[in-house]
C-alpha cells in the first residue's frame, strides 16, 4: 500500500514538472508580441524585399539573397531597421498547413540597422509549402511581430 502511494506521488510530481517546463518554454515556441504589424499582402518575398512602417516613424524590411527562396538549400535572410535599434532580431519559419519543426534563426547585427543569418527550409513531401515567416524584434521596451506569407516549392 505504501509503495502505491509513493508511485502516485511520484506520478503527480512528474506531471507537475512537465506542466512547469511547458509553461517556461511556451514563450519560445509561441512568442507573444506587444505590437503586431501586418505587411502589405501584395508583397511577395519570392520576388522582392518587403518593408513595413511601424508606429513612431520606424521601418523594417525583410529580404533574401536568393529568389525564389529555395527548399533544403541554405540562403541568407536580412532584416534592415530604421528609426530604432533592436536588441534581438529573429525570423520564425512555420509551416501553415503542416508542422515542419522549430526553425527560428537569430540574426546577427551587421551594423547600420542590418541583421543577417543563414536559414534553410525543409522539404515538404508534396513539394509545395506555405510558410508563415514572422520577423520577431525585441527592443528594450516592446516585442514586435511582423507575419509574412511565403509559398515555396512551386512555380514562381
Amino acid at each position: 500500500m505504501n509503495k502505491r502511494i509513493l508511485f502516485d506521488v511520484i506520478g503527480i510530481l512528474l506531471i507537475a514538472l512537465v506542466v512547469v517546463v511547458g509553461y517556461k518554454l511556451s514563450p519560445m515556441l509561441l512568442p507573444k508580441a506587444d505590437v503586431t504589424v501586418q505587411p502589405d499582402p501584395a508583397c511577395d518575398l519570392q520576388h522582392r524585399a518587403c518593408a513595413v512602417e511601424l508606429p513612431g516613424g520606424r521601418r523594417v524590411e525583410l529580404s533574401s539573397n536568393v529568389r525564389p527562396v529555395p527548399m533544403v538549400k541554405p540562403f541568407a535572410i536580412e532584416v534592415t531597421t530604421a528609426g530604432f535599434e533592436p536588441s534581438r532580431v529573429e525570423v520564425d519559419f512555420a509551416g501553415v498547413d503542416m508542422n515542419m519543426g522549430y526553425n527560428r534563426p537569430l540574426l546577427a547585427a551587421q551594423g547600420n540597422g542590418r541583421y543577417a543569418a543563414e536559414a534553410t527550409l525543409p522539404v515538404c513531401i508534396t513539394g509545395l509549402m506555405d510558410w508563415q515567416v514572422t520577423v520577431l524584434i525585441e527592443t528594450g521596451s516592446e516585442r514586435i511581430a511582423i507575419p509574412y506569407r511565403l509559398s515555396s516549392g512551386g512555380p514562381h
